[in-house]
């Protein structure tokens, strides 16, 4: 299992001693890790293994370009890597009859539930690139996208009150559908709907609207953000 998944706190201490300082020596890092030397150096090599640690050419440790970007998400307080949430691109697909494109996911977690395609964006990659390579991925469709807005969704356990899902969605409005539409694929399917057939779907994500139809949100805010919380049962996440 990589150790960027389970820290032990011998990693923690290195991690945060090298995320304030160029570089360290292993008399430094081991007093601090509080570790006999067999040990520490047992700790240290893990990091050096995961790249996320190399040693300089006089002797001492600093962090890569890996190691800088991981550290970075430190909770410098707590001491832990920090949870942030997932950034995804949501495709609001619109035929010449008016009716949207949704998707049925297939897969858990939600398994079962209706709502529109969605995408994880990739490193490096801009937020047009992602919606455009989703759309195709997943429905086999291009389109003429535009960005709409941002949509911050938070999910809960109804019982328990934890959350399940944190994400931020890229809001990608798409006019002009083309290609054949792939019907069905490894863990969902696609199919056209009009809003009232969306709406009787007993399973269904929250019906988020595009900023654009909501009368004067668009004028108040250059960057329209919309923020909703949603309690899911057990069963049904």
């Amino acid at each position: 299992m990589s150790i960027e998944k389970e820290l032990h706190k011998a990693h923690v201490a290195i991690l945060h001693v090298l995320l304030f300082r160029p570089d360290a020596r292993f008399a430094e890092l081991q007093k601090v890790s509080e570790l006999h030397s067999d040990h520490f150096n047992f700790y240290l090599k893990q990091l050096v293994d995961e790249k996320l640690v190399a040693k300089n050419s006089d002797g001492a440790y600093h962090l890569t370009q890996k190691g800088k970007e991981f550290a970075n998400r430190f909770d410098t307080d707590e001491r832990k890597v920090e949870r942030q949430p997932k950034v995804a691109v949501c495709l609001w697909i619109i035929d010449g009859d008016g009716r949207m494109l949704t998707q049925q996911r297939l897969k858990q977690p939600y398994y079962g539930y209706w709502g529109r395609p969605t995408g994880k964006i990739r490193w490096g990659e801009t937020i047009m690139e992602a919606a455009a390579r989703e759309l195709m991925e997943e429905t086999g469709l291009t389109a003429d996208l535009s960005f709409d807005s941002v949509y911050h969704k938070m999910d809960f356990n109804e019982e328990t009150g934890d959350m399940l899902e944190d994400k931020i969605f890229f809001m990608m409005k798409g006019v002009n559908p083309r290609g054949d539409l792939i019907k069905e694929f490894e863990g969902g399917k696609n199919a056209w709907m009009t809003a009232d057939d969306f709406m009787t779907q007993p399973l269904r994500f929250g019906n988020a609207t595009l900023a654009a139809d909501e009368p004067g949100t668009a004028k108040s805010n250059p960057v329209p953000i919309m923020e909703e919380r949603h309690n899911y049962s057990p069963k049904n996440y």
